[in-house]
């Protein structure tokens, strides 16, 4: 009998005892839709990230002042960045394209008419549009001559836009900034959010003004830099490290008293984290795959239990060993197949109903994803369904037939 013509009888077999069946497909069911969710929501938030990351600029590097934590942080000084580091920065080093100076304020008061909301303010140059791709859709962007004069005009986000409850007729009027007031010259493109950090609750200020309004940001003074080249980013971090570190006298054997962080960097640490949730996710998915192989093996041994007679039968009547084998292994194969078959219908209902929720990345399934999941049913259907096949195959025939 070949292999292919025992799937047809393992379906009736099942058919057979069909609430047993289906309860011992359940932990497959599970272990599969869970397998396939989790792998699509993942990359889906790969995906988005990395294309949310590639929103914050191309070739970007952030530097910021910043001292690092225990003893050696306490050996320094004060950690600082001034004008005059940032002049160096733009002249000396070669790698860079581009650099804008990037002071900020976690939240600020906006004040339009009667209407009074909390903001995060950055003071920019022309360039920071270059670096960070932040698009003017109406109105225009600053100029070189809102940033020498330090104009009181600013940039608006489209999410401090929806706080405010008001639309882009706001280009033209008015808006108080901790008590100042300021032109607004244009509405910013919407970017997206992140876990709940939006790019589009944000006020740009020319960086001139921004540093009249907070003068302790003259010695705090952040920076975002773009390299000539994706090639070029760890050379530019290079000239950027040896330059701050020589300007601020730090020895060999001190720490930076900056932080300096790159695309590639954030997008590394959050592919660890993701990497660590993914494991933590298999594990339970193994447990399940554990339990659902154990569950199958069970009903096997108890199909060969109760039907050992048939068993003898069969061999009475000319089968060998490998076609009593390979009838129960297809029957446990079946089974898993099934399982499987249903938990990956399952995991896509589960990954579109996910990403109907409106605050959800795109999830969509990958093919792999789905032939890892077969994969995983059928493997263990022939890994704890070939125990029962093997005893099955070596009853004796007369004790079989013997068999009450």
């Amino acid at each position: 009998m070949s292999i292919a013509s025992n799937f047809p009888i393992a379906m009736e077999q099942l058919r057979a005892s069909r609430s047993r069946s289906l309860l011992t497909m359940v932990g497959m069911i599970i272990a599969v839709a869970s397998t396939i969710t989790v792998v699509s929501v993942v990359v889906g938030f790969s995906r988005y990230v990395s294309e949310y990351l590639k929103g914050w600029g191309t070739n970007a590097i952030w530097v910021a002042p910043e001292r690092p934590a225990g003893d050696a942080g306490r050996t320094l000084g004060r950690a600082e960045i001034d004008v005059r580091d940032l002049e160096s920065v733009m002249e000396e080093c070669e790698a860079l394209r581009l650099v804008s100076p990037d002071p900020r304020q976690a939240a600020i008061s906006v004040r339009y008419g009667r209407d009074e909301v909390e903001v995060p303010l950055e003071g920019i140059s022309v360039e920071y549009h270059a670096i960070r791709k932040f698009e003017v859709d109406v109105g225009r962007p600053l100029a070189v001559a809102d940033i020498e004069h330090a104009h009181q005009v600013c940039l608006v986000g489209r999410e401090t836009l929806r706080k405010l409850a008001v639309d882009e007729e706001l280009v033209g009027q008015s808006l108080l900034l901790d008590g100042r007031r300021f032109e607004v010259v244009g509405i910013l493109k919407e970017k997206g959010s992140l876990i709940g950090v939006s790019q589009d609750d944000v006020v740009l200020v020319p960086y001139t003004m921004a540093m009249k309004m907070y003068p302790s940001q003259r010695r705090k003074l952040a920076f975002v830099a773009m390299a000539t080249s994706e090639e070029q980013v760890p050379e530019a971090r290079a000239q950027i490290t040896n330059l701050l570190r020589r300007r601020h006298g730090l020895e060999a054997h001190q720490p930076n008293d900056f932080s300096i962080r790159t695309q590639d960097e954030i997008l590394d640490a959050f592919n660890a984290i993701s990497l660590a949730a993914t494991a933590m996710l298999a594990g339970i998915v193994g447990i399940s795959l554990l339990v659902s192989g154990i569950g199958i093996m069970n009903m096997m041994l108890v199909s060969v239990t109760e039907r050992t007679r048939e068993i003898g039968l069969r061999k009475a009547i000319g089968a060998g060993r490998r076609d009593i084998l390979a009838q129960f292994l297809a029957e446990a194969v079946t089974l898993s197949i099934l399982g499987g078959g249903i938990g990956v219908a399952l995991g896509y209902g589960l990954c579109a109903l996910a990403s109907q929720h409106p605050k959800m990345v795109d999830v969509v399934v990958p093919w792999w994803a789905v032939a890892l999941g077969f994969g995983i049913s059928a493997g263990t259907g022939t890994v704890f369904g070939l125990l029962p096949a093997v005893k099955a195959a070596l009853l004796n025939p007369i004790d079989a037939l013997r068999h009450e």
